[in-house]
C-alpha cells in the first residue's frame, strides 16, 4: 500500500474511533459528505509545444559591395530612415582617380577618332575626284571603325568604373529601422563583412523544428499558436511552409508560420513558445484541486454507487494531460459522467463511504 494511501487509513481510523465516526449501527465508516462534480468530455486540443525562432521576412542584411576603408556613419542604431538614405562611406579616393583615369582615356581616344572622321571624309573626296585608290578609301575606312570601337569600349569602361564609384556610399535598400551597427569608422571591411540591418517591423516568421517522429502529421494550414513565457498566447496562426527535407543534425523538420504582430510583441531572432495543434479530441476535465500526486502518479477519488445503493469513493490512477485553466484534462482513469469528489478528499480512503453533494 502506498504512503498516502496509508496516512490516508490512519486518519480514517482515528475518526472511526472517535465518537462521531461510528455508524449507528456499531463497526465500519460513518458516510461522509461529499461535493462532487460530474466529468464531462469537452473538445481539448491535441498539440504539442516546440522552441522556435522569430524571423523577419522584412530584414535586410547591408553589405558592402567593395573593400575599403569606413571614412562616415551617417546613422545611428535605431533610426527610421527612408529608402535611398545614406548609411555609410567607404574611402573613395583610389576609385576616383581610377574614374579619373579611364575619362582621360576616353577623351584621348575620341580626339583619335575626330580625326579620323576627318581622314576618312577628306579620303572620301579623294576618291571621288579619281586622285586616291580605292585602297586608301578602304583603309581610312578601316581606321575609322577601330577608333569608334576603340572609344565605345573605353565608355563602357568609364561607366562600369562610374558604377563601382556609387557603391562608396552605402545606401539603404528600403525604408526601416537601422538595426546594431558593428564597424566603426577607421574600420577596413570586405564584401563579407555586414555593416547593419535594416528592418521593417510587422511581419515575421516563427521557424519551428518539429521532430520527425511527428512529421507524417504535418500539413499546410495547421494551426499554430505563439506563447510568450507564462503560456498566453500572443499570435494565432497557421503553418505556411513545410520543408521537404529533414536537418541531418537533429533529426528534426523545418515548419514556418507567419505573425501578423501588429503591436510589435516579438523581436527578430527572439527565442519563444510554439505551440502546433495537430486535432481536437473529447476528453474529460477535472479540477485541479480535486487531484493528488504521489511518486509521480496523479490520483483523483471518484464516488462510486454500491449495489445497495449507498456511495463509496474509490481510488483512481489517472494518466493527465494538458491543463486547461483551472482544471486537468484526463486522458485515462475517468469517464464522463463519473462524480468526481472534490472536497474533503484529505480524509479520504479508498473503499470509504460517502454521500455526493452538488
Amino acid at each position: 500500500m502506498s504512503p498516502t494511501i496509508v496516512a490516508f487509513s490512519l486518519i480514517a481510523t482515528a475518526l472511526a474511533c472517535s465518537g462521531n465516526a461510528k455508524s449507528p449501527a456499531g463497526g465500519g465508516f460513518q458516510a461522509m459528505p461529499v461535493q462532487v462534480m460530474e466529468a464531462k468530455a469537452v473538445p481539448v486540443n491535441d498539440s504539442s509545444e516546440y522552441v522556435a525562432t522569430v524571423k523577419s521576412r522584412d530584414s535586410a542584411v547591408i553589405m558592402p559591395q567593395v573593400e575599403g576603408q569606413v571614412t562616415q556613419i551617417f546613422v545611428h542604431s535605431g533610426d527610421r530612415i527612408d529608402a535611398g538614405a545614406s548609411l555609410m562611406e567607404i574611402d573613395p579616393l583610389k576609385q576616383q582617380a581610377t574614374v579619373k583615369s579611364q575619362q582621360g582615356a576616353r577623351a584621348a581616344q575620341q580626339a583619335q577618332l575626330d580625326w579620323a572622321k576627318q581622314q576618312y571624309e577628306r579620303i572620301v573626296g579623294l576618291s571621288a575626284a579619281g586622285v586616291v585608290s580605292k585602297q586608301d578609301l578602304d583603309q581610312a575606312k578601316a581606321t575609322l571603325d577601330a577608333a569608334q570601337a576603340q572609344r565605345n569600349a573605353l565608355d563602357a569602361q568609364v561607366r562600369e568604373q562610374e558604377v563601382q564609384l556609387q557603391y562608396y556610399k552605402v545606401v539603404a535598400p528600403r525604408a526601416g529601422i537601422v538595426g546594431d551597427i558593428p564597424v566603426r569608422m577607421g574600420d577596413r571591411v570586405t564584401t563579407s563583412t555586414q555593416l547593419t540591418t535594416i528592418d521593417q517591423p510587422g511581419s515575421l516568421e516563427a521557424y519551428v523544428y518539429v521532430p520527425i517522429e511527428r512529421s507524417a502529421q504535418l500539413k499546410m494550414n495547421l494551426p499554430v499558436q505563439i506563447l510568450d513565457s507564462a503560456g498566453r498566447v500572443l499570435a494565432d496562426s497557421r503553418i505556411t511552409f513545410v520543408s521537404p527535407q529533414v536537418d541531418n543534425t537533429t533529426q528534426t523538420v523545418l515548419v514556418k508560420a507567419r505573425i501578423a504582430n501588429g503591436n510589435e510583441a516579438l523581436r527578430h531572432a527572439e527565442f519563444i513558445r510554439a505551440r502546433v495543434i495537430w486535432g481536437i479530441r473529447q476528453s474529460p476535465e477535472v479540477p485541479i484541486l480535486a487531484v493528488s500526486r504521489l511518486a509521480g502518479q496523479y490520483f483523483a477519488f471518484v464516488a462510486e454507487q454500491q449495489a445497495n445503493g449507498s456511495f463509496a469513493a474509490k481510488q483512481r490512477p489517472l494518466t493527465i494531460g494538458q491543463t486547461v485553466g483551472n482544471n486537468y484534462e484526463v486522458r485515462e482513469g475517468i469517464k464522463p459522467g463519473d462524480k468526481v469528489i472534490v472536497s474533503g478528499t484529505q480524509f479520504l480512503v479508498d473503499g470509504m463511504p460517502v454521500i455526493p453533494q452538488g
